[in-house]
């Protein structure tokens, strides 16, 4: 049996960040929705893509108006509603994926009214006695972090916050002070999706960010292939695919976990 012990909250993701740099590449943080297509399958592809090099994981919560995601995700999740799946289900998800083995730092995205609904101390502590890592809440402004940051920080939870290329010199400083575990950074304006190419100016805009904290910067939105990958690798510290992933998993938990496989390898190239 494999007594490893694993950091956990924000102490997981520091060694995840460190374990990565010494290995000269960012880390690579799937999303997938419990729920979709169904909670067992959703379950068995997030524990395929731990499998296949994945070094963390953005685990969505669904919900129903979800305003930062694209068609995609925003279809996958309605699925996982009409599947029964609740806060609490993603919970009970996190906590299984841990019997399994996976050890990975593990990030609940949701939405803030289900976790307000479910009151955030109380989400916190039950998120950490699952097992997860962190909290990512993309309608949750920096301003109004303390809703959900205070019962984090009692419970050792990270909570990201975002920047986009739209955020000026004051909102990077703010979303710098305020961020625990990582800063999401998304690559556009505009909501989750995959694209065939990176956004003009991306480089311009995460060493703005740069010159204003050393806490890690994780990109999203818009990163679906190897070869972009492979393009924002030396830019930042981690980087986030969820459309695409979500995408294959209408083809069965192999599509997702080539796919998964293919976008870790290319970090090593």
């Amino acid at each position: 049996m494999n007594h490893t012990t694993y950091a956990t909250g924000l102490d997981a993701l520091a060694a995840m960040f460190t374990r990565a740099k010494a290995a000269g590449r960012a880390a690579f943080l799937p999303y997938f929705p419990v729920g979709f297509p169904t909670y067992d399958e959703s379950l068995d592809i997030i524990e395929a893509m731990a499998a296949a090099g994945a070094d963390g994981f953005e685990i969505g919560v669904p919900f129903s108006d979800p305003l930062a995601d694209g068609p995609i995700i925003q279809a996958a999740t309605q699925v996982a509603l009409e599947n029964g799946v609740t806060v609490q289900r993603c919970l009970d998800a996190v906590r299984e994926l841990r019997s399994r083995g996976v050890h990975q730092p593990m990030l609940l995205m949701g939405y803030l009214n289900p976790l307000l609904a479910y009151g955030p101390d109380a989400f916190a502590e039950a998120a950490r006695s699952a097992g997860a890592d962190g909290v990512i809440v993309p309608d949750l402004p920096p301003e109004e972090a303390s809703l959900v940051g205070d019962a984090c920080a009692r419970h050792g939870l990270a909570l990201t916050a975002f920047l986009a290329p739209t955020s000026n010199a004051q909102r990077v400083a703010l979303v710098a002070e305020r961020a625990t575990g990582f800063i999401y950074v998304v690559s556009v304006t505009g909501v989750t999706g995959a694209r065939s190419a990176l956004p003009p100016g991306l480089e311009d805009f995460i060493a703005r960010v740069r010159a204003q904290t050393d806490k890690p910067l994780v990109l999203g939105f818009g990163i679906s292939q190897p070869e972009q990958a492979r393009r924002v690798n030396p830019l930042v510290d981690g980087f986030i695919v969820g459309s695409a992933l979500v995408k294959a998993g209408q083809s069965g938990i192999h599509s997702v976990r080539d796919l998964a496989a293919s976008l870790r390898a290319a970090l090593d190239d």
